[in-house]
């Protein structure tokens, strides 16, 4: 197995070194990058796109929730704390696991065996074609006080809302703070379709289409909104899905 690339996002050097301690025991595990605050861990992340995160909640200025609200992809994430009363919360952000320092050696050593497990199911996955868009992929969204870890697959579809766009995902929507057309450019055209200027939709969401006047079409979603697609974009669909 080719080692996963781990980011240390933690404040304190002591507990950084105790950490890496740790991670040199397990040689699955290959450490590309540390951090002392969000800002450079935000940027670390950025740069070195990593499997695995190993992040701090108490820090100055940010804390390790607020880290994960910036990223746009959230790698595995393994919060290690001092503080036992964040765990309900950290998993409200869908924490893979949550240690409390000082850590546990076997603790730790279990928790790493099940990022491994997960990984290896992963790559099983994604290897009967390498060329598909990894659609288990997780994006953060916030909207207020409101925050969700979302798969990829679970999104029914986008809308603009003046410069920004809402998403529609299981029973939720959201505002988040880009234009559809740069959340479009990171979309798997294979599965995301441009159904007119508004709108992006989930084809794998789509329950049934009909005929619409002049040559448009109307989709309706499992989650039962109704969707009509631009009659320009109507063509192009009929050719995808072979209507």
């Amino acid at each position: 197995m080719i080692p996963l690339n781990a980011v240390i996002v933690e404040d304190s050097r002591l507990a950084r070194n105790e950490l890496k301690e740790l991670i040199k025991q397990h040689k699955e595990i290959k450490i590309i990058g540390e951090a002392e605050n969000v800002d450079e861990g935000f940027e670390l992340i950025n740069n070195t796109k990593p499997d695995l995160l190993f992040l701090d909640i108490n820090m100055p200025e940010k804390n390790g929730f607020e880290l994960l609200e910036m990223l746009d992809e959230v790698p595995i994430t393994i919060f290690t704390t001092a503080f036992d009363e964040y765990a309900i919360k950290s998993f409200e952000y869908n924490a893979f696991d949550y240690l409390l320092k000082p850590i546990n050696e076997k603790r730790f050593s279990k928790t790493i065996q099940k990022v491994i497990e997960q990984i290896n199911c992963s790559l099983i996955i994604e290897d009967k074609d390498k060329n598909t868009f990894n659609l288990d992929k997780q994006i953060f969204i916030k909207d207020g006080e409101k925050c969700w870890l979302v798969k990829i697959k679970d999104i029914v579809f986008f809308e603009i809302v003046g410069n920004y766009t809402r998403v529609f995902f299981e029973s939720n929507k959201a505002l988040v703070y880009k234009s559809l057309i740069q959340i479009e450019e990171k979309l798997p055209e294979t599965v995301f379709f441009r159904a007119n200027r508004q709108q992006i939709i989930n084809t794998n969401h789509v329950k049934k289409v009909v005929s619409w006047f002049n040559g448009k079409l109307k989709i309706e979603m499992l989650s039962g909104e109704e969707i009509e697609i631009s009659r320009r974009q109507s063509y192009i669909f009929k050719e995808q899905l072979s209507f």
